[in-house]
């Protein structure tokens, strides 16, 4: 038995309709259903940022979610396969009749993922006052919390629409395949066996 670990929403019905064509027979969610169970595999459905707890602890052999939380929880996981799925970008954003005075003595950034940030300005030897916040990121500037945000964006068109801009893209992400460390040793013939069979579906995208 392999367990699966997939994230709530688009990139689970994805990931499910490439097991429907590698093993030709459907695989889907019922309801609110939060294991799937079918043939030798069980499928998760949990948070996309709790994806990679499941799987470091073992919980799940395997699990997929997008790079922007792998590199923001630091989680030592096997990453597989990049899926080509789920695609966004983490961004630096500000209003856009401001420019970003890196001069400051300090910069005030809003965001969910304070590591990816703190990673980003510490690069560039900037400091900052990270605010961490939960939601509604792009209300950060607009009521001066904060200098600029750190954000997930897939078209943009939530930040135009509240009149910020994208200063500068600091990550691409997708959805990857991510495997336990011990699984993957366990398991590894049956892992590498279906790591196959969807890297070949990956291709052919």
């Amino acid at each position: 038995m392999i367990t699966v670990a997939l994230p709530k929403g688009r990139i689970a019905d994805e990931v499910l309709g490439l097991f429907t064509n590698i093993f030709g027979s459907d695989f889907a969610f019922v309801n609110r259903q939060l294991i799937l169970q079918k043939d030798n595999f069980r499928f998760l459905l949990v948070r996309n940022q709790d994806v990679p707890i499941y799987v470091a602890y073992q919980a799940a052999d395997l699990g997929v979610v997008g790079l922007d939380v792998l590199e923001e929880t630091k989680i030592d996981i096997v990453r597989l396969l990049d899926l080509k799925i789920g695609k966004c970008k983490v961004v630096l954003g500000s209003k856009v009749d401001e420019t970003l005075d890196y001069n400051k003595p300090q910069i005030k950034i809003a965001t969910k993922m304070p590591n990816i940030t703190r990673d980003f300005f510490s690069k560039r030897a900037v400091a900052t006052d990270i605010i961490k916040l939960y939601g509604s990121i792009e209300l950060a500037p607009l009521v001066n919390l904060a200098d600029a945000i750190v954000d997930i964006v897939e078209t943009g068109n939530t930040m135009k629409e509240n009149n910020l801009k994208i200063d500068e893209i600091i990550l691409e992400s997708s959805a990857y395949l991510i495997a336990n460390n011990n699984s993957f040793y366990a398991k590894k013939v049956d892992i590498l066996n279906l790591y196959n069979k969807i890297e070949h579906l990956v291709k052919e995208k």
